[in-house]
Order: structure tokens, then C-alpha cells, then sequence
């Protein structure tokens, strides 16, 4: 799995979508250009068929291809499974375009190929029926590339437990919407549903159930190998030192006891960051994961950190004394941080952690390796300035927490870039992400609580912000491309009164 590498350039010379009584509303997210013609043309599913450009430097074999041209058919034509191409889709890596067949084709461009899926997206878009179910696609014209290179869909499993199914189900509809991050919150306080070879105990004292609730080996790589086909990253996270109630479960003096005077209370807190011991298990422990994730980067949290309990430990507080601290419990969670940074980047993985430690004004030497994620609400554009202006790499969540009762305007109206600083600041916000925590979202009713709403966040993270200020001029296609989700087997909320020629028909 690649790291936060640049999205490429999509070209795509297709034959689009008129704006006439049967056609689309439109490509959901707007490409960057695009040049449609009412020139029309009659797809014939039982003879279309996709093929490789001869100069093209991926050819038949390449499994992401492969399997993305089955999928895409199905898709297009979900009438179908299976039949003969008659018009032509070409996939060229960096090649000009053929002038040299008078028959009607469509060509896809690109540099990177896991950027031809998202082309194909496009195109499965522009693809529309009329009353007799008659397939049509229109001439046009389009160059696109995403405004942002990390756009990410964060899922809690730790709160719910979700079945692989419905990850998977996610990951699909997050191909459709053009996320390439899939940010993995596996891990949290209620359960700890990874199952570690290293430390087997974790998941069978932490999980909700030792056999039913937890995620092996085998299903993170399923997961990682599904979102690979699509584009997708896996981003995994293991919140430290806070959220961690779970983990001391399978752990045994990893969390510090609480003390009410000189007298234990039978509770624990964070992560005792003054025991060697701490930091041993620390290291098998995320070499473990990141052994499992092929990712080169890894999410290491650090938020809400409550210093009560550190505050409260005898043995704490002497430690804090041998190191210099006095009563400075930022410096204490800084010297936690740091350790574990210095541990990732000697696994040679890059570290994201949540904004606390910038906020708490922890110095670790390395953070200039990190990437900051912002997910407090307030002015959160404010905090975003304050990072970058540290040279500090951003990812925004704040606006984007799904979780939250708002509608899908809320999350649309979302200006990134809309702060004061310079030009090298803003090119490090590197992307954002929409969040689902948990608390109240289990497979029953996930979908519904992620789409449409998170199509908004795609759209902002994709597209030119110039061309989508308007929510009047994006309800149509936003409408659209939700009944396009329904068809598709994705349980998409309603945006309003209406209705759609193909409703969701359940599993």
C-alpha cells in the first residue's frame, strides 16, 4: 500500500451526458473540467467490452484493472453479468490520444494506475437509460484530478463491533464517492476487537467477544486487499495513552492505578508512561501492527488524555520529579509521545496524531515528521493556521463529524483553505476526513448514517471549490447520485421529498 502519495492527473476524452429529459444531472464529484456535447451515442451492453491501450503500460494481468473492468460493467449495465464490447474504453498510461478509429470510443488517461478506477467511476456516471432502458452516453470532454491528495472516511469498531461486510459495503461506497483513506479507528475504551499473535490476550480479555467480535489477521488483510482493488488505503489507529481502558483488560500493569491519598482505588488511567516495561510492550506491540498494515503511515491518537489519575500516583509524581517535569503533566505526555514516535519512525512508519499534541505544546523532537489531524470544534480554521504556521502537515476533521445531527449542507458549506496564511501553508493541508464514531451506529444503521451526508465531504475534498459554492446547484446532482447509490445496493438516506426510479431494495 503506497503512502500519502500525490493523486495524479485524470484525462478522460469520454463520450458524456446530455442535458436533455433522460440524462444525468451530472458527475458527483464534479470533475475539475469538463465539456459535454449533446452528441449521443447507444451503448449496447451484450457488445461493449474494455481493452488495453497497445502503448499503454499496464496490460491484461493487471489485477486492480482487472477486476475493476468486471466490476464496472456490472455496474454500468447492472442487468448484465457478463457479455461482448462493442465500443471501445481504452486505458492508456500517459500516451496521446488515438484519432485513428471512426468508430466511437472512450479513452482514459493516466500517470498512476489505481487512478483509472476513479476514472472508470466517472465514466460508470455519465452512462444513463431512458424510459425504454435504453443505455446512452453523450461526447465530451474531461480532465480531472483531486484538489486534495488525503480524503479520508474514518469508522469506530471498538464502540460497535462491524462485520466485514459491512466494511467491505463501505469501501465500496467510498470508491463511488472517491475517498482513498480508509482511517481505521479499530481500537478504543469499550473493546479491543484485533487480535494480536504477540499479545493473544488482548483480544480475548478486551473485545466484546473473544471469538465473534474481532477482526484476525486475516480479515484485516481482506480488508487492506478489498480497498487496494478500489483505491483505497488503510490507515489503522491505536489510541494512546488515553483510550485505553480496553487494553489494560488483556494487559496487566500497562494502566496507571488511580490513588484517592496513599490508597489505590481499584480504577486505572492512561497508560503508565514512567514503567520501562510501557514502552517494550509499545514497540512488539506496533511492530506488530504495522506488519499487518503495509501503510507508511500509522495513526498514533494522543487525545484526550485526562491527567487526573497521573495526578493522583505516587509513583508518578516521583518520576516526574526524577525527569525535570515538576507538575507540568503536558511535559509527562510529551515525554509518553515521543517515545512512541521514536518507536514508528524506527518501524519506519510516519506518525498522525490527533491535535492535543500540538495544542498541549508537547515537544517531540520528530513531530516535524508527523502529520497533525484537527478535529475540535470552534474555530477549527484557527487551529489550522496555528499548525501549518509550525510547518506542521494538516489533515482536517473537524467540520466533518458525521456522527453529529447535522444535514448534508452543514458538511458541503466547508471552506479548507479559508484562512489567513501563505501559500506553503495551505499546501500543508494535506486533505480531511468525515468521522463516524460509534457511540450510536452499528451495521444496522451505518449506511444510512454515512451517505449521502459524507458525499458532501467527498465533493469538497475532490473538487474545485469555485465550481461547488452553490448548494442549490449541487442538490440535483447530490439527489442523483444518491438514487445511483440505491441502485447500487447502498443504503442512502433521503435528501427530501421524492423518489427514485430504482429504490433501495434491501440486501
Amino acid at each position: 500500500m503506497s503512502s500519502l502519495m500525490p493523486d495524479s492527473c485524470i484525462f478522460l476524452l469520454l463520450v458524456v451526458l446530455q442535458l436533455g429529459a433522460h440524462a444525468v444531472e451530472g458527475v458527483w464529484p464534479l470533475p475539475q473540467k469538463l465539456l459535454s456535447s449533446r452528441e449521443r451515442y447507444t451503448l449496447e451492453p451484450r457488445t461493449l467490452y474494455f481493452v488495453y491501450g497497445r502503448e499503454s503500460s499496464a496490460q491484461e494481468g493487471c489485477s486492480v484493472l482487472d477486476a475493476a473492468f468486471k466490476r464496472y460493467f456490472s455496474l454500468i449495465f447492472p442487468e448484465y453479468t457478463a457479455g461482448r464490447l462493442y465500443h471501445e474504453i481504452s486505458l492508456d498510461l500517459l500516451n496521446g490520444l488515438n484519432s485513428e478509429s471512426s468508430s466511437m470510443y472512450i479513452k482514459l488517461i493516466a500517470d498512476y494506475i489505481l487512478r483509472l478506477t476513479t476514472g472508470l467511476e466517472t465514466f460508470s456516471q455519465l452512462v444513463y437509460q431512458d424510459d425504454d432502458d435504453t443505455y446512452f452516453v453523450n461526447k465530451t470532454y474531461i480532465k480531472d484530478f483531486p484538489r486534495f491528495q488525503f480524503r479520508g472516511l474514518m469508522l469506530d469498531t471498538s464502540r460497535h463491533y462491524l462485520p466485514l461486510r459491512t466494511i467491505f459495503k463501505t469501501l465500496d461506497a467510498m470508491a463511488y464517492n472517491k475517498f482513498n483513506v480508509f482511517h481505521w479507528h479499530i481500537v478504543d475504551d469499550p473493546s479491543f476487537p484485533f487480535q494480536s499473535l504477540a499479545f493473544p490476550d488482548l483480544s480475548r480479555k478486551g473485545a466484546f467477544h473473544p471469538m465473534t467480535h474481532i477482526y484476525t489477521q486475516s480479515d484485516v488483510r481482506k480488508v487492506i486487499s478489498y480497498a487496494r482493488m478500489r483505491g483505497i488505503r488503510v490507515l489503522p489507529e491505536f489510541d494512546s495513552p488515553g483510550h485505553t481502558k480496553s487494553w489494560g483488560q488483556g494487559q496487566p500493569d500497562l494502566l496507571t492505578p488511580c490513588y484517592t491519598g496513599n490508597t489505590p482505588t481499584g480504577s486505572v488511567g492512561p497508560v503508565n508512561p514512567a514503567l520501562p516495561s510501557t514502552y517494550k510492550f509499545m514497540w512488539a506491540l506496533l511492530k506488530e501492527v504495522t506488519s499487518v498494515f503495509p501503510d507508511s503511515y500509522i495513526h498514533l491518537g494522543g487525545d484526550e488524555v485526562n491527567f487526573s489519575c497521573w495526578k493522583s500516583n505516587p509513583d508518578i509524581r516521583t518520576f516526574m520529579q526524577k525527569m525535570g517535569f515538576g507538575t507540568d503533566f503536558a511535559k509527562l505526555e510529551g515525554f509518553y509521545i515521543e517515545n512512541i514516535v521514536n518507536i514508528t519512525s524506527a518501524l519506519n512508519k510516519t506518525s498522525i496524531v490527533w491535535q492535543e499534541v500540538f495544542d498541549n505544546h508537547i515537544q517531540v523532537s520528530n513531530l516535524s515528521l508527523s502529520v497533525v489531524e484537527v478535529w475540535k470544534a470552534g474555530c477549527y480554521l484557527c487551529k489550522v493556521r496555528k499548525v501549518t504556521k509550525a510547518r506542521l502537515r494538516v489533515i482536517l476533521a473537524a467540520p466533518w463529524y458525521l456522527d453529529q445531527p447535522h444535514n448534508w449542507a452543514h458538511y458541503y458549506n466547508v471552506w479548507p483553505l479559508a484562512f489567513k496564511g501563505t501559500e506553503e501553508q495551505k499546501k500543508l493541508v494535506i486533505g480531511g476526513e468525515a468521522c463516524m464514531w460509534g457511540e450510536y451506529v452499528d451495521a444496522s444503521n451505518l449506511a444510512p448514517r454515512l451517505w449521502p451526508r459524507a458525499s458532501a465531504t467527498a465533493e469538497r475534498l475532490w473538487s474545485d471549490e469555485n465550481q461547488t459554492n452553490s448548494l442549490d446547484k449541487a442538490f440535483p446532482r447530490l439527489n442523483e447520485f444518491r438514487c445511483r447509490l440505491l441502485r447500487r445496493g447502498i443504503q442512502a438516506e433521503p435528501l427530501s421529498v421524492g423518489h427514485c426510479k430504482y429504490e433501495y431494495e434491501g440486501i
